[in-house]
């Protein structure tokens, strides 16, 4: 059997970049390592594949041990079909140069019906192009299919007891998409297959696609002549104009014309680089200052989640609580204490955070978060699950106050800010002795890819780690502290 040129990942690479498939192909030496977060995603989505199985069990599985064995799986595929198997996992075809593997293919009658498995919970567009070569490929091998379906996770599906794996998944038909996107693939592999042979990179410009959907891993070296600080992208809600302002020579903010027309949001985040004016609004600041009641209770959540729920009364990819850190000012004069919680990693966090949050919360006094909404909708979700709860639950949101507001509202707007009113930016600034780069944890992602693989470690890393996530959620609210000292000094 001769070689492939193409198979399905290049494929879609070269639908949503032909210059990402050349230095795929070419230039592998470019591509970025991959980081222990979306190592994740990979590997989550890999077990999704294999649960999803359980939905057709008993079937034969026509994947090669070593990748580039293709020739066995394809043959084998073709054994399989001929020979009655009726469920058959990694599926392999080839036709015209073009390499594509279905997750499952059932046999249907004396046709086939084809599923290709996804972790999202909904069919989103980016699918069709991969389940519309599949397609393609598989019925220009000479069989036939009756549907094509994706199968994703039900977001509505809440575990009761032992998983439901037919309630997990629901399943979605794409083969009328797929069957009007024939012709398509069939220009579209001819036009990559000739991207492959050319002597040089495609000249193609940096765009959205770069980032949308997927982070390309060519980002590094796409993207080089672009400036670490200050570029055009650091503009808030700057969109495609971005885009435009690279292809007209302008690359940092200090580059861009004072008549350049901008949008609201942008243009007064570059009004504001280019003062290096501090805009503080003291009447609307104070006005805001004046609901704080006595005890303040500076409060914060870290939270991670399955694809696949693992404990009862929860969802696909519901962000389940498994941390907190509490400041608590009794009075102006009084010494700061704190407090904190943090999840064993191994059992279902929720029932003791909430014991103990309640009890640390107290019953009086202001509960100030940095951006509240989120909080806040983690409290209504654990006072769904937990109605036993609901009551003080109801009570601790009642209590909550939004930090983030005066800098939201641009009460408060410090150029180094970068348009932005995350803590992340809004810290270094007004706090610069307090900032989260030396520490081994510096943003949530991170810390709930550590706090996810607690398990998996040896008993002193997993005690390293602990440490590094009650150190990280620490930071967190003793940043809130000082943020609001420095607005009351204001």
């Amino acid at each position: 059997m001769n070689t492939h040129s193409l198979s399905k990942s290049t494929f879609v690479r070269g639908c949503n970049c032909t210059k990402s498939l050349y230095l795929y192909k070419k230039h592998s030496e470019l591509i970025t390592d991959i980081d222990e977060k979306q190592q994740a995603i990979f590997d989550s989505g890999h077990d999704i594949g294999r649960l999803a199985q359980e939905l057709f069990p008993n079937g034969t599985d026509a994947k090669p041990e070593n990748p580039s064995e293709f020739p066995l799986a394809v043959a084998l595929t073709r054994k399989l079909m001929d020979e009655g198997c009726n469920i058959i996992y990694e599926a392999a075809f080839q036709y015209d140069g073009v390499l594509a593997a279905t997750d499952i293919l059932v046999r249907d009658g004396n046709n086939w019906s084809a599923y290709e498995v996804k972790g999202s919970t909904k069919v989103k567009e980016e699918y069709f192009s991969d389940t519309a070569l599949q397609y393609y490929v598989i019925t220009n091998s000479g069989r036939s299919l009756k549907d094509f379906s994706v199968i994703h996770l039900n977001n509505q599906y809440v575990k009761r007891g032992s998983l439901e794996v037919e309630k997990l998944f629901k399943m979605t038909s794409v083969k009328n998409e797929v069957e009007t996107m024939q012709e398509f693939v069939k220009k579209k592999i001819i036009e990559l297959k000739n991207i492959i042979q050319l002597n040089e990179v495609p000249k193609i410009k940096i765009r959205s696609y770069c980032r949308d959907p997927y982070e390309c891993e060519f980002i590094d070296h796409c993207w080089d002549h672009i400036p670490k600080e200050h570029s055009v992208f650091t503009l808030n809600r700057i969109g495609a104009s971005a885009f435009e302002m690279v292809e007209a020579g302008i690359l940092t903010l200090d580059q861009i014309p004072t008549n350049y027309k901008l949008a609201k949001s942008p243009a007064f985040q570059l009004q504001y680089f280019k003062s290096g004016a501090i805009l503080i609004e003291k009447k609307e600041i104070s006005d805001f200052l004046g609901q704080f009641l006595y005890p303040l209770y500076f409060f914060d959540f870290e939270t991670y989640m399955m694809a696949v729920p693992e404990f009862d009364f929860s969802r696909p990819y519901q962000q389940i609580p498994f941390q907190y850190s509490l400041h608590v000012l009794r009075s102006e004069n009084h010494e700061l204490e704190h407090f904190e919680f943090l999840g064993d990693g191994f059992h279902d966090p929720r029932a003791e955070l909430i014991k103990k949050m309640i009890i640390d919360l107290g019953v009086n006094g202001s509960i100030i978060t940095y951006n509240s909404s989120f909080e806040k909708t983690r409290l209504k979700e654990l006072a769904e699950d937990f109605p036993q709860f609901a009551h003080p639950i109801e009570s601790i949101i009642n209590r909550i106050v939004d930090l983030m507001k005066p800098f939201q509202s641009r009460w408060y707007y410090h150029p180094g800010f970068e348009g932005s009113y995350s803590i992340k930016n809004v810290l270094p600034v007004l706090v610069p002795d307090l900032n989260y780069s030396s520490m081994e944890i510096q943003e949530g992602g991170t810390a709930s890819l550590v706090y996810s693989l607690l398990r998996d470690q040896d008993s002193d890393t997993r005690i390293v780690q602990r440490k590094q996530l009650l150190d990280y959620c620490r930071l967190d609210t003793l940043a809130m502290v000082e943020i609001l000292h420095v607005l009351r000094k204001i």
